[in-house]
């Protein structure tokens, strides 16, 4: 049998007491495998097996002094009765109070009959003797009345001590939830945890649901927790083995807690009653406060992307207005001029077409919409498919490519990878300086491919590189020469992410940009 349930050698009867409601021994489920169905049957028994062994190890401690004196070396009556006085005093610091004082009589009466005159009777002659007699009694009994109060107040300061750790920790874990949702889940089991009960669970008023976690929760009746809500009191039943406690938030309810096992003070429950009510206010705040926020960020990102949209769009459609109205008057063009402006037409309402796709493509990004249809593919098949779609840049400036590995297979989605590639390859096209070069690399790092797109142009700035991602944000000095909506590269970059690679930059202000993106290789 382990050690931890074994009896200890010396316990009176409140140790029996507090031991029986110890974590260990408390446990129904250890109860019921030891055999063990009635806790006060237990308490009794095994509280008058230890009382009578107290009784006997000082009835044996004053036969031992008695003999040792007796049949030892020749000593005064004095030091005799410090002997067994010091036993009585032992007694007292280790035993209850009625073994002490069993024992102070015990050895007054040896004492009298051994050492005091007349040896062998228990007749006192000299009333000095008597004094003294009546000295060491009375001493023994009060110095094992103040050792066992002693004892006794040290040992409630120490449980008391360790409530109150038991409190920190059970605030800290309370802290640590999240959301609403997470925490509600959570207290039943920080509590079992926390002060090592047997079961535990949580009721919310509003919702009319409970929480559960622990062993043995047969007894946390659901009823027993609607009713302490309603008499918004502290119930404790069956001597503290199952307690119910209210969760007040000022004047309002707001729940309950059941504990199974034995609980703590009565002052602890309230205490964890108001702490677990403070966390629960507290998540629901923090996640209103994140409600608010998000809404507030919606608005403001929708605000902005109208005023990107409407401004970009405002230039296509006054195109189209003034091409389809000279149509429309009927003016003297010829063949080549009514082509001509057939084609503005044309062009301006790819790029409105383009502007809606992309606004449509981040929000379904942003949402977790975007399903990737994941494909074994070589990087010379994703580079060939991108510069296809490049033929306007590679026809007005140099490509150069400068690719390693290209026959690694990657794992990716062609189309939506080709798009990351193809859009990084007209920004260096649109941001370079007329016929510079445009270099592609793509290097092998571990169990990803780089592939880099470096340009001529201008550079970033420091200060915007940090910004360069974000959505509808243009630079400073390029957002009235070139035509966009910011959107490309915060598309780009959410479209890498979600293969699980990584989209970064390198700039240096008058020698140009290299973007750089990593995708994985197949497994």
């Amino acid at each position: 049998m382990s050690s931890k349930f074994a009896y200890p050698d010396f316990m009176n009867y409140f140790d029996v007491r507090r031991w029986l409601n110890s974590a260990s021994y408390g446990n129904p489920v250890i109860r019921r495998t030891r055999g063990i169905t009635d806790s006060s049957y237990v308490t009794k028994h095994l509280s008058r097996a230890l009382l009578l062994s107290g009784h006997a190890a000082g009835l044996g401690a004053v036969v031992l002094i008695t003999a040792f004196y007796w049949y030892g070396p020749a000593v005064n009556r004095t030091t005799v009765g410090f002997t067994y006085l010091l036993a009585v005093l032992w007694a007292s610091a280790l035993l209850n109070p009625g073994v002490s004082i069993f024992m102070s009589v015990a050895a007054a009466l040896a004492y009298d009959y051994f050492f005091l005159p007349p040896v062998g009777t228990l007749n006192i002659d000299d009333p000095q003797d008597w004094v003294a007699l009546s000295a060491f009694l009375v001493t023994a009994v009060v110095g094992g009345y103040l050792s066992t109060r002693a004892r006794q107040q040290a040992e409630v300061a120490t449980g008391r001590r360790r409530e109150i750790e038991r409190l920190y920790e059970f605030s800290q874990r309370l802290l640590s939830a999240g959301n609403p949702i997470e925490l509600f889940n959570a207290i039943p089991q920080h509590i079992v945890e926390s002060f090592k009960i047997g079961a535990a669970a949580l009721f919310l008023a509003d919702k009319q649901k409970v929480f559960y976690s622990g062993t043995d929760i047969t007894q946390l009746d659901v009823e027993y927790l609607r009713d302490v809500v309603a008499n918004r009191s502290l119930r404790i039943e069956g001597d503290q083995s199952v307690c119910f406690v209210p969760l007040c938030l000022g004047t309002q309810v707001v729940g309950s807690i059941g504990i199974s096992g034995p609980a703590p003070s009565r002052e602890t429950l309230e205490a964890m009653g108001t702490l677990v009510a403070v966390a629960m206010d507290r998540a629901r705040a923090i996640e209103h406060a994140a409600k608010v926020e998000a809404m507030r960020e919606s608005e403001r990102l929708k605000s902005v992307l109208m005023d990107a949209i409407t401004h970009d769009f405002r230039t296509p459609l006054t195109s189209i207005k003034v091409s389809a109205t000279a149509l429309l008057d009927d003016l003297e063009f010829n063949r080549e001029q009514r082509k001509e402006l057939l084609v503005i037409i044309d062009e301006e309402c790819d790029r409105i077409n383009g502007l809606v796709g992309d606004a449509s493509e981040m929000a379904r990004l942003e949402s977790g919409e975007m399903k990737l249809n994941l494909a074994s593919h070589s990087v010379e098949e994703l580079i060939s498919a991108a510069l296809a779609d490049c033929k306007a840049v590679t026809r007005d400036r140099p490509v150069s490519l400068d690719a390693k590995h290209q026959e690694l297979p990657i794992l990716v989605d062609l189309s939506l990878a080709k798009k990351v590639l193809v859009h990084l390859i007209t920004n260096a096209h649109l941001y370079s300086s007329p016929e510079q070069p445009i270099t592609i690399t793509t290097e092998r790092r571990g169990r990803s491919q780089f592939i880099s797109v470096a340009d001529q142009g201008p550079g970033i700035d420091e200060m915007e590189i940090s910004r360069i991602f974000e959505k509808f944000y243009r630079g400073k000095d390029q957002r009235y020469r070139v035509q966009g909506t910011g959107m490309g590269l915060p598309i780009a970059k959410a479209i890498v992410e979600t293969h699980g690679g990584t989209l970064s930059v390198v700039s240096r202000v008058g020698h140009g940009s290299v973007f750089s993106f990593s995708l994985p290789l197949e497994p």
